[in-house]
């Protein structure tokens, strides 16, 4: 709720009024149901809506509820009882985080929370904490999903790690590790080689994902014509390789850890980024001394650290190449012979099948 300081009660009042009471009107859930079921209808028209879910499925397993896509018939299916009998479950005051900023004082809102709450009682299952990891296995190798597109679409990685407390120095060596491999923008090499050098697609770029509650992601991902995204892909690889082999340049490292230091007031340039900050600390178990000791930790890294976290959590043997696109066209690879899908896996591809968009289930 964002409300001028006159209107904070009113505004209050109307907002409790509706997460006690809600109404969940009939012809309300009727249309968002439609609304639901004409998005579904769109799910294929987007080669990257298409590369996003079969991406997610190959990490992560179609029924691990981050992953997990409704269908038309299981949407058609939820019942205003469906939606009142949630809420009278889950949607209790135990489970509930409230962040506030603004032109408050904290002894006279807190009083004011702790009347509006009177009375609401915390009742049904507690919400299970922390959440199910995937049981998903992993298998990599080449994927491909048909659909004749200009362009491929790629996405490139495996597994990342997951977050074991929150002072281990390899984390903070592992944000500038992928600054300087995709993550940082024009100045990070897989920028430089696959767009800059090469001139093979307008973006490209990595993430390393640490979770909190399982492994993230590690990605690197593009878009180029069919026929250069196998030399798109081997650069990335080869890229990952150096990494791993030699220590970044003084430049590099300079430039990658300014950005960190430099950017890092934007987290608390306003009072709502301030407590938003501090209720995810709050959410997800980190201490607030992260951000005292977060600049500190960052100009820690040295050029051996940056190898030695590449080298440790980089896995060229586990890649997991998925493109979209026409795979007569991106079989072969370019016609100057820099790079064909036979580089990777030695060609032999799994052919993901396009989806119905409704139903999920594989089309013909």
């Amino acid at each position: 709720m964002n409300a001028i300081t006159p209107q904070l009660g009113p505004s209050l009042d109307l907002l409790f009024d509706m997460i006690k009471n809600p109404g969940f009107q009939q012809s309300r859930l009727d249309v968002e149901k439609g609304n639901e079921i004409e998005s579904m209808k769109q799910r294929n028209d987007d080669a990257d809506d298409i590369l996003s879910r079969e991406w997610d499925w190959l990490m992560y397993g179609e029924d691990h509820f981050t992953t997990r896509e409704l269908t038309a018939t299981e949407t058609g299916a939820i019942t205003r009882d469906d939606l009142a009998a949630f809420y009278g479950s889950y949607w209790t005051p135990s489970n509930m985080m409230l962040a506030v900023s603004g032109d408050v004082t904290p002894a006279g809102f807190l009083a004011d929370l702790e009347r509006r709450f009177a009375g609401w009682k915390s009742e049904g299952p507690k919400v299970p904490w922390p959440p199910d990891p995937p049981s998903h296995a992993v298998k990599p190798g080449l994927y491909h999903v048909e659909k004749d597109i200009p362009q491929g679409k790629a996405a490139i990685g495996h597994l990342g790690i997951k977050r074991d407390g929150w002072d281990n120095p390899d984390y903070f060596a592992l944000s500038v590790m992928n600054d300087i491999l995709g993550g940082g923008g024009f100045t990070s090499r897989i920028t430089k080689r696959v767009r800059s050098d090469e001139g093979l697609a307008y973006g490209a770029g990595s993430s390393f994902g640490i979770g909190n509650y399982w492994p993230g992601v590690f990605y690197m991902g593009y878009a180029s014509k069919n026929a250069t995204v196998a030399f798109a892909a081997k650069i990335c690889a080869e890229e990952v390789a150096k990494i791993r082999s030699a220590t970044a340049s003084e430049d590099e490292m300079k430039t990658s850890k300014n950005s960190f230091i430099e950017t890092f007031p934007r987290s608390f340039e306003s009072p709502a980024s301030i407590v938003g900050n501090f209720a995810s600390d709050d959410y997800i178990g980190r201490p607030h001394s992260y951000w005292d000791k977060y600049r500190d930790n960052i100009r820690k890294v040295t050029a051996a650290d940056v190898q030695r976290v590449a080298k440790t959590y980089l896995q060229p043997d586990k890649l997991i190449y998925l493109f979209v696109g026409k795979w007569a066209e991106m079989e072969p690879g370019d016609p100057n012979g820099k790079a064909s899908m036979k580089d990777f896996y030695g060609g032999q591809v799994t052919h993901l099948p396009l989806r119905d968009p409704l139903t999920l289930k594989p089309m013909p």
